[in-house]
């Protein structure tokens, strides 16, 4: 296998890896509770786009 002629810096190899990053969880507020959640799930109440997602548990949290 072929090897690199040279060996790449700390800083160019560091360049390279600077979009590696995690970028911050986009948060959501319920209509109906007003709960902050992540985006496309359920918040701990239940509740999915202003709905109950899983009306027949009957949630009473």
């Amino acid at each position: 296998m072929p090897h690199p002629k040279r060996k790449i810096s700390n800083s160019r190899r560091d360049k390279r890896r600077t979009h590696y990053k995690g970028a911050a969880p986009t948060l959501t507020t319920d209509v109906t509770s007003g709960e902050i959640h992540l985006r496309h799930r359920v918040t701990a109440n239940g509740y999915y786009k202003g709905k109950l997602a899983f009306p027949e548990m009957n949630k009473d949290i």
